[in-house]
C-alpha cells in the first residue's frame, strides 16, 4: 500500500481549482486546517489515526504521464497547466496530531502550510484517511472500555466496506485498543498480532462435533478455542468440549490457553451456564469468548447482566462503525501568506459550529498535574508564549463568561502539533502500529471518567487564546461593517 501513487484520489473541483490558480499566477503560500466539527458515535472525544498514510500519499505524490494523458482527454485542461503538472511535487510544510492521540472538535488534526495550488490538491486525499481511521480507532476505543480491559479482538474484514477498508480498518482498530485482528493481509503489513480460530464449517465437515473438536485440538495443542454453537451449545457443543479438554489435561498437552467460543444465542444466559458446566469439571481457567453482531453497548449489557464472557470477538459493527459511518473531517484555509506574514481568512456561517478559527494556529493541552488528567485544550496562534509558572485563564469560547482560572504549578502544557514535512521533505519517523498503540492507551488514561462514558460523556472544554479570540471576533465585526456599507 505504501508504494502505491494515489495523486488521482481527489475531487475534479480541486484539479479545476488548481489551474484557475495556475492561469491567474496565483500560488501563494496558504494554511489549511483539517479538523472536526463533532465527536463520533456520541463521544466525549476522538482518536486521531491515518498519519502514516497520510505520509505515503504526500511522499507518492506525483502525475504519471497516462495521468496526463488522461487530463488531455478531458478537453479542459490547457497544455501550459499539464505541462506544470508533469513536474508537480510537494514543497510546503504538514504538522499533525501524532497518532493515537485523544482530540477534541474544532481543533486542527492535520494543518498543510503550502503553495496554494499543492495544499488545495491534497485536500481529499487526507481527509479521506484521517476521516476513515480515526472514525475506526475511535469506535474500537469505546469497545474496548465497554470490555473493561478485556481482549477485544477485531474480526471485521469481511464485512468492511472493501479491502482498504478492512486492512486500514483493522490497523486502526488495533491502535484504537484492540490487540489483535484477523485480517493476515493487515497483520503482517502493520506487525500486529493474528488471532482466530475456526468456523462452523469445520465442525459440520467432520462426521460428528466431538471429532471436529479432537482434530482441531491435535493440530492446535497450545491455543485451542472450541466454537460450541453449531448444533446445541448446551447439550452437545460444550460438554463435548469439556471431553476434548479432559482428554488433553490426561494426557498433559492441555496449556493455560484453552476455552470455548460463543456465536449465537443469549450470550449471558449461556455464558453462565457454560462457566458453571466448565467449572464442574475442574477447568476453572477456561476462558469463553463471544462474538455476535457485539458494539460497545451490548459489550456493556452483558457485563451488567453478570455475563460470564472474557474475550471479545467484535466484527461488523467495528470495523464500520454502523451506528455512526462518518467521522465529519473538513478542510478549510485559515490564512494567506503575504510578506512573510500570515493574513487570517476566516469561513462565516449562519450556524456559530461552522464559523472557522482563522490564522497560522496550534494547539496545547493543558493537564491538570496532580493527576495528569486533561483539563482543556488551548488553540492558540503560532508564535504566542505560554509559561506554566504563571497564571493561565481559560474561557469558553461560545460563552465567554465561563472562566477557568489555573494557577502556577497546578497545572502542565504541551504542543500537540509536530512537523512531519518541511519544504516538502519528510522529517518525521511513524512508529510501529503496536507502539502507537501503547501511546493511544496513555493517552486514553489522561481522560475523565465522566468523558469516556458511553451515554452521555462530559465534553472537554476546547478554549481558543485571547489573541486568536480577539483576531477571529475583528474578522467578524469588519466583515459585517463591509455589509452594513
Amino acid at each position: 500500500m505504501a508504494e502505491r501513487n494515489l495523486t488521482l484520489l481527489t475531487d475534479f473541483y480541486e484539479l479545476t481549482m488548481m489551474q484557475g490558480y495556475f492561469k491567474n499566477k496565483t500560488n501563494e503560500t496558504v494554511v489549511f486546517d483539517a479538523f472536526y466539527r463533532t465527536n463520533p458515535s456520541g463521544s466525549g472525544y476522538a482518536i486521531c489515526c491515518g498519519l502514516e498514510q497520510v505520509i505515503d500519499y504526500i511522499k507518492n505524490l506525483k502525475f504519471e504521464q497516462d495521468d496526463i494523458d488522461y487530463f488531455r482527454s478531458l478537453s479542459i485542461f490547457d497544455e501550459d497547466f499539464l505541462e506544470y503538472l508533469k513536474n508537480f511535487k510537494f514543497s510546503g510544510d504538514i504538522y499533525s496530531v501524532p497518532e493515537g492521540s485523544v482530540v477534541f472538535p474544532m481543533e486542527p488534526l492535520v494543518k498543510v502550510i503550502a503553495p496554494i495550488m499543492e495544499a488545495q490538491l491534497v485536500e481529499t486525499a487526507i481527509l479521506n484517511i484521517i476521516n476513515h481511521q480515526s472514525l475506526i480507532a475511535t469506535k474500537a476505543s469505546r469497545v474496548c472500555y465497554a470490555a473493561c480491559g478485556e481482549g477485544v479482538m477485531e474480526f471485521g474484514l469481511r464485512r468492511a466496506q472493501g479491502p482498504d477498508a478492512g486492512t486500514l480498518g483493522a490497523r486502526a482498530a488495533v491502535i484504537g485498543g484492540c490487540i489483535g485482528t484477523s485480517n493476515v493481509q493487515s497483520a503482517k503489513m502493520f506487525g500486529m498480532p493474528v488471532l482466530g480460530t475456526h468456523a462452523h464449517s469445520w465442525i459440520m465437515s467432520f462426521e460428528d462435533e466431538l471429532t471436529a473438536f479432537r482434530k482441531y485440538a491435535e493440530l492446535y495443542p497450545n491455543s485451542v478455542t472450541l466454537l460450541v454453537d453449531t448444533y446445541d451449545t448446551l447439550r452437545s457443543g460444550v460438554p463435548n468440549a469439556i471431553r476434548v479438554f479432559k482428554e488433553m489435561k490426561e494426557a498433559g498437552t492441555l496449556t493455560s490457553r484453552y476455552g470455548i467460543r460463543l456465536d449465537s444465542g443469549d450470550l449471558s444466559y449461556l455464558s453462565k451456564r457454560a462457566r458453571k458446566m466448565l467449572n464442574e469439571a475442574g477447568l476453572n481457567d477456561a476462558f469463553i469468548s463471544a462474538s455476535s453482531d457485539l458494539d460497545e453497548y451490548l459489550i456493556d449489557s452483558l457485563k451488567t447482566q453478570g455475563a460470564q464472557i472474557n474475550s471479545w470477538g467484535v466484527g461488523t459493527n467495528l470495523i464500520t462503525s454502523k451506528d455512526c459511518p462518518a467521522f465529519g473531517g473538513v478542510y478549510k484555509l485559515a490564512a494567506i501568506k503575504q510578506d512573510d506574514i500570515f493574513i487570517p481568512k476566516i469561513k462565516l456561517s449562519e450556524n456559530q459550529w461552522k464559523i472557522t478559527n482563522p490564522g497560522n494556529k496550534t494547539i496545547y493541552r493543558i493537564y491538570d498535574k496532580e493527576s495528569g488528567k486533561i483539563k482543556a485544550d488551548l488553540i492558540a496562534l503560532v508564535g504566542e508564549k505560554y509559561s506554566e509558572d504563571n497564571p493561565l485563564l481559560l474561557f469558553d469560547p461560545m460563552a465567554t463568561w465561563k472562566k477557568t482560572y489555573l494557577k502556577p504549578g497546578t497545572y502542565k502544557m504541551r504542543e500537540l502539533l509536530v512537523p512531519i514535512f518541511l519544504n516538502g521533505e519528510c522529517v518525521y519517523g511513524s512508529p510501529a502500529v503496536m507502539d502507537i498503540r501503547t501511546y493511544c492507551q496513555d493517552e486514553l488514561n489522561t481522560l475523565w471518567d465522566e468523558t469516556r462514558r458511553l451515554v452521555n460523556p462530559q465534553d472537554v472544554y476546547v478554549d481558543l487564546s485571547n489573541e486568536l479570540y480577539h483576531m477571529k471576533h475583528q474578522l467578524l465585526d469588519s466583515y459585517n461593517s463591509s455589509v452594513r456599507e
